[in-house]
């Protein structure tokens, strides 16, 4: 079999710092060997690439990932039925595309309508579309009165759209147990309103046992569970029920920190589109907003604290928002390093090693080792050193999922 030999690297391994002169050996679909020399058996079949101290890296991933938003906010419509599932089909497409083209190798979702996620996993891995190793996930499952939907009662609105209404613990759990039959892999539960939505952060959207029921259900068959969960009280519960990652955690302090490391949740805090609307209002509000700069301060400075006490954060945020396109997924990883101080070594590891874990594919993905799958990224520059080189597409030099270059400028 045809290798792959990358020589000369600048490597980034997922772990440790960067290594200089590095070899990295591609056969099939995995990573074959990772040394400070080329194989002594190299055959004219293989093809040998001097990077000349470029850097490979493992391919990126977005863990919170709304495949279907595109413009949302924007359209006078029942949140989810904006569009024909038809449209959002090709709009989830053309999302998943694009966030490949931007080095992340992976997604997992976050919410959709119409079970758009489970047949777009499919697609990609059938080979019809191209995309990243994607976890579906489907309905954001909540209350009656649920944080994100604005509709009239009046409306008698029969369609689900983006959003599934359950009343108790055993609705909950056959919601869940229908969605995982579905196809769904990552169960979204919207557990208290706040960060973006109208509802105050301080309301809760579900009881304990309703949140326990729906962790119990999805576990039971295999599935995640994610949260959109701002304030304490609902944060410490859900690590007590075993939420898998919580989103955007705005009141998360010291005793959550030590919490989460214990349980080992995953925290997405999802900071740059408050960013992004702070700099776009300047002196304004818009509602829900008016404390936004006061929450995202603190979110910045505790970030930091929950980064050295071992929390599992990841990045990605609700991309398709209304301003807030698809495709600036690597300026996200700007704002950790810039505004919050952290290494971009760190953060880097953030979009790598605990996005493959969150997976559940951390044995496999996410790092550039021997035997792990080649989901790689060859980068002009050193993103340890200058994260914001990965926002300019033209500095993925190679973009290579499972061994396969869907970027190859390599000799360029």
């Amino acid at each position: 079999m045809a290798r792959l030999v990358l020589t000369n690297a600048n490597l980034l391994d997922g772990d440790a710092p960067a290594q200089a002169n590095r070899v990295v050996v591609v056969e099939g679909e995995r990573i074959a060997n990772v040394s400070d020399a080329p194989p002594s058996d190299v055959t004219a079949h293989d093809r040998v690439v001097d990077l000349g101290g470029r850097t490979v890296m493992p391919g990126m991933i977005t863990c919170h990932y709304h495949s279907t938003y595109r413009e949302l906010g924007s359209v006078p419509a029942p949140y989810g039925l904006e569009h024909p599932p038809a449209y959002q089909v090709l709009i989830a497409a053309e999302n998943l595309r694009m966030a490949l083209e931007c080095g992340f190798t992976g997604a997992i979702g976050a919410g959709c309508s119409n079970d758009i996620d489970a047949s777009m996993k499919r697609a990609i891995d059938d080979g019809l579309i191209p995309g990243p190793r994607f976890v579906p996930s489907g309905h954001e499952l909540s209350t009656t009165g649920h944080a994100n939907d604005a509709n009239p009662w009046y409306w008698d609105l029969r369609e689900w759209g983006a959003a599934r209404c359950c009343d108790s613990a055993d609705e909950f759990r056959a919601a869940v147990r229908d969605e995982v039959k579905r196809g769904v892999e990552m169960v979204k539960l919207f557990v208290t309103g706040g960060h973006g939505v109208m509802a105050p952060k301080s309301r809760m959207e579900m009881t304990r046992d309703e949140l326990d029921a729906a962790v119990d259900a999805a576990h039971a068959r295999g599935a995640r569970v994610r949260g959109h969960i701002v304030n304490k009280p609902a944060i410490l519960a859900a690590i007590e029920a075993g939420v898998d990652v919580i989103d955007h955690a705005d009141e998360m302090d010291d005793e959550c920190i030590e919490r989460m490391v214990g349980a080992g949740s995953f925290v997405a805090p999802s900071c740059f589109l408050p960013t992004v609307i702070l700099e776009a209002m300047g002196a304004s509000t818009l509602g829900f907003a008016a404390s936004m700069r006061a929450e995202l301060d603190r979110m910045l400075e505790v970030l930091p604290k929950a980064n050295a006490a071992g929390v599992k954060l990841v990045v990605g945020d609700d991309y398709g928002a209304v301003g807030f396109p698809h495709g600036r997924y690597a300026n996200e990883l700007e704002v950790y390093v810039r505004d919050a101080g952290i290494a971009p070594l760190d953060v880097l590891r953030w979009a790598t090693v605990h996005g493959a874990e969150l997976t559940g594919r951390g044995h496999e993905v996410g790092r550039v080792a021997p035997g792990y799958l080649a989901d790689l990224l060859v980068v002009a520059g050193d993103p340890s050193r200058d994260i914001t080189v990965l926002q300019d597409r033209d500095n993925l030099v190679a973009i290579i999922k499972g061994g396969q270059l869907f970027k190859d400028t390599l000799a360029a």
